[in-house]
């Protein structure tokens, strides 16, 4: 990493350093919360997990060659120098945004309550064709993850695109405060984490928070598609720029094709050009992801080709909308994470498929006293899409597979639906639910963990 000493460390996040003074100037290579991770000359920061508390392993990452320990605890007689602080996760913070703040680089910020990752990989794919680029990876995208992000950045870099998570108010200030972001960009305004957020509007107000610390020369760009984005007027002064598959939105699609589960072509219009793209992950929400790469490629100068260029070779993350073509069946993979409206927009890939088609679907969390109303309609969805096969795991659930029952009824549709309690209870049945050949989608909330249902179906 770029050159950070003792003493700077120290300074930046309140601390008092303990050891060899002549040390004070050293400079770390790197700094680690995993032990496992330290390496020589890196930094140390003992934060308390869940679980396990790092100043347990204090004096083992310093025998493997660490430089020096962040602590919260007095460790007396030392051999080996360390920085005493108030918290270890506050000074994670600390440090991070010190260290952002000395870096000649661009920041692109990525939050929304559904497509955050997707929109992010896009967008990386696209800033690749030009610059050399870090993005967040895994779910690193919260207090500590996003820290730990920003530490991975070298002096190679020249744009860091990093998304943003949250679920409660004052959380993106506080990433935006380590980010600085240049360009902001939001997906989305859904129902994730209404149970914290009480509202859509209390979401786009929690989400909103990043432009508090963007560059104030920077670029704002928004879904047009979203009710809650339009004609959002940030109190920074910022005018947005608008993406969306409207065709009044400045960045948007005409001519869009499926190619069902091969991808989408279609042209992009932008302010000053158009342009023919080929999406190689289907859905009408990628299509609404390239469209927000585009607009960043624009904002970061790029030309029309090179943003194409990137378009094209994007390709999905495991978890993440990952096509994975087997000997028995072909699976999609979006076992990730899960709320309404990601959903939803499986269920419509899932639909492009031109074999039987199998949804098995888990509980959705964090949705507060309407869950089992957005369980319910993501059911009626999926029957009204015409899946074949339903098939709802959970407690919650069970009202996923009411709302397809209910709807498939009233409607005159056809589709087999099946609910278990449990991935037991479904892996016992799972031989009897499968044909050859067919297309399945998985998908529910991290907490499921539904890898395991596609590790199953995959093997």
């Amino acid at each position: 990493m770029k050159h950070m000493s003792l003493r700077e460390i120290a300074a930046s996040c309140g601390g008092t350093y303990h050891g060899d003074l002549s040390l004070a100037s050293l400079e770390v290579s790197g700094v680690v919360i995993d032990s496992r991770k330290a390496e020589k000359d890196s930094l140390f920061v003992a934060v308390k997990g869940a679980r396990v508390d790092g100043h347990t392993f204090i004096p083992q990452v310093m025998e493997k060659g660490a430089l020096c320990s962040v602590s919260e605890q007095d460790l007396g007689d030392t051999d080996y120098p360390y920085i005493r602080v108030a918290s270890c996760t506050q000074a994670l913070k600390d440090i991070a945004e010190h260290y952002r703040r000395s870096l000649d680089i661009k920041v692109v910020g990525v939050s929304g309550s559904a497509g955050k990752t997707s929109t992010k990989e896009m967008i990386a794919s696209v800033l690749s064709q030009r610059y050399r680029v870090l993005k967040t990876e895994g779910n690193f995208n919260n207090e500590i993850g996003l820290p730990l992000t920003v530490f991975n950045i070298r002096e190679k870099h020249e744009v860091a695109v990093l998304e943003m998570g949250i679920s409660d108010f004052g959380e993106m200030t506080r990433l935006a405060k380590i980010a600085r972001p240049d360009v902001c960009v939001i997906t989305n305004i859904g129902v994730a984490h209404i149970e914290t957020l009480g509202s859509r509007d209390g979401i786009l107000k929690a989400k909103t928070e990043m432009f508090d610390y963007m560059n104030p020369d920077g670029t704002i760009i928004l879904n047009g598609d979203d009710d809650k984005l339009r004609g959002y007027c940030p109190k920074n002064g910022v005018s947005p720029v608008y993406f969306g598959l409207d065709a009044s939105c400045p960045y948007h699609a005409e001519h869009i094709e499926s190619r069902g589960l091969k991808g989408t072509d279609a042209r992009f219009v932008t302010p000053s050009s158009s342009f023919d793209v080929h999406i190689s992950i289907p859905g009408d929400h990628m299509v609404s992801n390239a469209l927000a790469a585009t607009a960043v490629g624009y904002a970061l100068g790029m030309t029309d080709r090179g943003i194409a260029d990137g378009i094209r070779t994007n390709v999905p993350i495991a978890g993440r909308n990952n096509l994975i073509e087997g000997k028995h069946y072909t699976v999609i993979d979006d076992c990730y994470n899960a709320n309404p409206a990601s959903v939803r927009s499986s269920l419509d890939v899932l639909a492009c498929a031109d074999t039987r088609t199998v949804a098995i679907l888990g509980d959705m969390f964090e949705l507060g006293p309407d869950s089992e109303k957005m369980h319910y309609s993501v059911g009626a969805h999926a029957a009204r899409k015409g899946i074949d096969v339903l098939v709802c795991i959970g407690e919650l659930s069970r009202e996923t597979a009411r709302g397809a029952e209910k709807t498939a009824e009233e409607s005159g549709l056809s589709i087999q639906i099946r609910h278990f309690d449990t991935k037991a209870d479904f892996f016992r049945h799972l031989g009897d639910i499968l044909k050859e050949k067919d297309t399945v989608l998985v998908k529910a909330s991290h907490g499921m963990e539904f890898s395991e249902i596609v590790e199953q179906i995959t093997a």
